[in-house]
């Protein structure tokens, strides 16, 4: 089979750039995914927030991609009739340090034009019952949004400008010659003019495939979530203030768009990176984390937070007392076990856990190495701008 750019990955970043290929320009796009359906990984296993842009520096290409992003994820929803709510949400503090924290994303978040504001504990209260805090910042740019049947509709929207989507398709073989990129499947032999590798939390092992050297090292970071009963004790999305050393946002209590309360996730190292289950173990995984330099500088600068997510892990009632700093009322009892889900997150040698898009590129491959929280937000202008990328790629070759 031939085509002009063959997409690894059916995750919703992959699928936003193949929907914005069919849309934009005339060539013929081909994705590839391994499992027997499109979103079965981080795009189907997430808290389905639509974020605001309220955590990123005012003028970074983070703040001005998640701020396009949710725009576009909005009127996306609207055209296609998918579920979606702008619901707000609030970010509670009640320590000096968390008091601080609020100030300044008050401040990025008036930078880049997210309605927001600082509330004080009646007000918090008349908007969540139930929440705990002396101060709470309120933003009214938050969201949910059904990002699986978000990854759906891409996959109909794609096929039907001619994209062809195959799934059970694990690439295990690549090479290049002098005008394509040659992938080899198990039932399939694919020859591309351009590459582009959105395989997530194997993006660095399929990037060496394609012939690149990545810099970086996918860690895999297992979120546990459980559902919150009854569901009135969150009635929008409560979070904490956060750690602003982690690209994480912390235990957080979520209204899902079926009317689900989730609360979540924590962050744990996986032993798999398809750990979905605490004890899921793969050697191979394992030893490409400890194998990796960036592992050991990332264990020794966060040694005391890695411990608290290993114990929130393992115990329920840490886990309880954590979430019962934003919702005291909350008991065992109202707590029952939910999906987990794994992030990708990629480290570099150094240690630094990149925050941001990450893009390695060769001469027919471009390979996103990383595209953590708020890149399903974000998916739609990610996808434009890959596009582009590999449209003058593909003119200039």
């Amino acid at each position: 089979m031939e085509c002009d750019v063959a997409i690894i990955g059916g995750g919703i970043v992959g699928l936003a750039a193949a929907w914005q290929l069919g849309r934009r320009y005339d060539c013929r796009v081909l994705v590839l995914e391994k499992e027997s359906s499109v979103a079965t990984h981080q795009s189907g296993r997430n808290s389905g927030v639509l974020h605001s842009g309220i955590y990123y520096r005012p003028g970074s290409n983070q703040a001005q991609t998640c701020l396009r992003g949710r725009r576009l994820m909005e009127n996306f929803c609207r055209a296609n009739h998918l579920p979606f709510e702008l619901c707000g949400k609030v970010i509670i503090g009640s320590t000096p340090r968390e008091l601080a924290r609020l100030n300044t994303l008050h401040e990025w978040g008036r930078a880049n034009g997210v309605q927001c504001q600082i509330i004080g504990q009646d007000a918090l209260l008349e908007r969540e019952p139930y929440a705990a805090g002396i101060r709470a910042l309120l933003v009214r740019d938050a969201g949910i949004v059904d990002f699986r049947s978000v990854v759906q509709c891409l996959t109909s929207l794609s096929q039907e400008q001619g994209t062809e989507v195959l799934t059970n398709s694990y690439v295990h073989r690549a090479h290049v010659e002098r005008q394509h990129i040659v992938l080899e499947t198990d039932n399939l032999t694919v020859h591309a003019r351009q590459v582009l590798n959105c395989a997530g939390l194997y993006a660095d092992r399929v990037a060496k495939l394609l012939g690149q050297e990545p810099t970086i090292r996918v860690l895999p970071f297992r979120g546990e979530y459980y559902a919150l009963l009854p569901r009135q004790y969150c009635r929008h999305l409560i979070y904490p203030a956060g750690d602003d050393r982690v690209p994480f946002l912390g235990v957080h209590a979520t209204r899902l768009t079926d009317g689900r309360v989730l609360c979540g996730p924590s962050a744990v190292l996986a032993l798999s990176r398809e750990g979905y289950k605490r004890f899921t173990v793969a050697p191979g995984d394992i030893l490409d984390t400890v194998l990796w330099p960036g592992s050991w500088h990332l264990a020794r600068s966060l040694w005391r937070t890695g411990a608290r997510e290993i114990l929130q892990s393992l115990s329920k009632k840490y886990y309880l007392r954590v979430l019962q700093r934003l919702i005291p009322a909350v008991e065992l009892s109202n707590l029952r076990p939910a999906r987990s889900g794994v992030r990708a997150q990629a480290v570099k040698a150094d240690g630094t856990m990149i925050r941001s898009m990450y893009v390695q590129e060769s001469r027919r491959a471009l390979s996103v190495l990383n595209a953590s929280s708020p890149s399903a937000t974000a998916s739609l202008a990610i996808g434009e701008t890959l596009a582009r990328d590999l449209i003058n790629r593909l003119r200039s070759d």
